[in-house]
């Protein structure tokens, strides 16, 4: 994703300039994926777009900041464990996982289905959590942390039947040029699920073999947040909407009202 559109996407009316040389710090540690554990100055160059030099000068930094280690035998570099501690930090602090979560194991259990909570980042959604307690066996786990594309998921198409008019025409476009002649057939299902959201709360889809989920958003004040069902079946998605949808929004209601009635000081 280029900064301009990055900045599309971040950056509020009224924002003093960001910090250019922060962003770009940012961006190296964005680089680390599940699957690309050790990256070297080379790999992180590409990934980034940023030139070999900065990418050492940045590096060097954020290792004495504790935030990368060196892999002294290939010269790579992995995530530091002070970054966990972020990440548990980010999910203990979080009001709406604290309100959550409860509800959505209940709601696993009760019905033996998967229940998801995301957020979105970019062009991707971020699980916050994920209970699983599929009715079928699955290969594919989620976790906390996972990413998922926007565009495919029920997830993502959620949070776009609700996202502010300006950052979804960039990611509209932004997924129309990533997907070529994909994005006319992707673009009616994510319309498709933008008016379902409007008429009936709640969106489906299945983006792999055997899987259906359903979704529907949470607006809060400061953010906007989706939660989803989802199992192995065989059915098609307009039957798992009419099953699983009032289970569903009931539970971004019940999330809603206590979210409501708690005092923003924890008190």
């Amino acid at each position: 994703m280029t900064a301009k559109a990055i900045a599309a996407l971040t950056q509020k009316p009224g924002q003093s300039p960001a910090n250019r040389s922060l962003e770009r710090g940012i961006e190296i540690l964005r680089a680390f994926r599940p699957g690309s554990e050790l990256l070297g100055n080379g790999e992180l160059a590409e990934r980034t777009g940023l030139p070999k030099a900065t990418v050492s000068r940045l590096v060097q930094t954020l290792v004495g900041s504790g935030l990368l280690q060196l892999d002294v035998a290939t010269r790579t570099y992995r995530l530091a464990p002070a970054v966990l501690s972020l990440a548990h930090a980010m999910r203990s602090g979080s009001r709406v996982l604290a309100v959550a979560a409860p509800h959505m194991r209940a709601l696993a259990e009760r019905l033996r289905i998967n229940v998801g909570l995301a957020a979105p980042d970019r062009d991707e959604m971020v699980y916050l959590e994920s209970i699983r307690y599929a009715r079928r066996v699955a290969l594919r786990h989620v976790v906390s942390g996972q990413r998922v594309p926007i565009e495919l998921t029920s997830l993502g198409r959620a949070y776009l039947a609700v996202a502010p008019a300006g950052p979804r025409q960039t990611l509209m476009g932004l997924l129309a040029r990533r997907r070529g002649r994909q994005w006319p057939a992707l673009r009616k299902e994510i319309e498709q699920a933008r008016a379902d959201v409007q008429s009936q709360g709640h969106c489906a889809a299945s983006w792999q073999p055997e899987v259906v989920a359903i979704a529907a958003p949470l607006v809060t004040e400061d953010a906007i947040y989706v939660f989803n069902l989802s199992l192995s079946t065989l059915e098609p998605p307009p039957a798992i909407s009419r099953e699983l949808g009032p289970s569903l929004l009931a539970l971004v209601e019940h999330v809603r009202r206590e979210l409501g009635r708690r005092d923003p000081r924890g008190l």
